[in-house]
């Protein structure tokens, strides 16, 4: 039984006390949330502050990307054990704006993910096709060789702590998202191309989340379909009222 799982990434939003507020106004909206698990991805520096006001409740915190070293000279990084310092418990690896704008290959990713699954951080790996990539019906090419490569040498006893987010880029904040039957028929090949890394028993018991212009009005239609089991939820994240819709549409 895959429990749901429903993130919230804010991206570059927020000052410190806007992020207080926000959790602090979410908390109680979830409080009675059941059979699904919770987590909100704040700015890095917010992750200290909402993380001492998550305690107590049943909502996790997740840093929104994390490198692979563990210290060092590299600046402007943030390590596996500093996301770990804050509270935090997740990480997101490989969103499609860390690929595009931040130009990060496969390789690094795949670096990045297995640091941050190595040091006790959950991860929510993030794949997804450009709609160029779309249209010259590369879809299945591009998720497979982003899985392949990015899921490399993952160790069989921690993909418990692995979750894929399949994001089409296209989606992504543009307010079109992929339509449900669509959104299935990736996910069910993204479970296929699991089955073939990591065997059909662990395929199945990863989870693997939709994400692109996901909001209240189509959260629970996008996640009845079989091979979705949550929601990586961009700027409807931003509005606990609607983040609460969303968790809930997902019990």
């Amino acid at each position: 039984m895959r429990v749901p799982l429903v993130a919230g990434n804010w991206k570059m939003h927020k000052l410190i006390r806007e992020s207080v507020e926000m959790v602090e106004a979410l908390i109680p909206l979830v409080k009675n949330a059941s059979g699904v698990e919770i987590v909100v991805c704040p700015p890095f520096t917010a992750l200290s502050a909402v993380g001492q006001a998550l305690q107590d409740s049943n909502i996790e915190q997740g840093a929104q990307d994390v490198f692979s070293e563990p210290e060092g000279a590299f600046t402007g990084a943030i390590s596996v054990p500093m996301v770990l310092d804050t509270g935090s418990r997740w990480a997101i690896v490989g969103h499609s704006e860390r690929r595009r704008v931040f130009r990060e290959s496969d390789a690094l990713l795949n670096e990045k993910l297995l640091a941050a699954l190595d040091g006790g951080l959950k991860v929510m790996f993030c794949i997804g096709e450009t709609l160029e990539e779309r249209e010259a019906g590369e879809m299945e090419h591009v998720l497979e060789r982003q899985l392949t490569n990015g899921l490399q040498s993952v160790p069989a006893d921690q993909t418990g702590a692995l979750v894929i987010a399949y994001e089409p880029v296209w989606a992504i904040g543009t307010g079109v998202n992929a339509e449900p039957n669509q959104a299935e028929e990736a996910h069910a090949f993204v479970r296929g191309i699991l089955a073939q890394q990591l065997g059909q028993t662990t395929a199945d018991g990863i989870r693997i989340l939709y994400g692109g212009s996901v909001k209240p009005s189509n959260a629970a239609e996008l996640m009845a379909q079989e091979n979705i089991d949550g929601s990586l939820v961009g700027g409807a994240s931003l509005n606990a009222n609607d983040f609460a819709e969303i968790v809930l549409a997902a019990t």
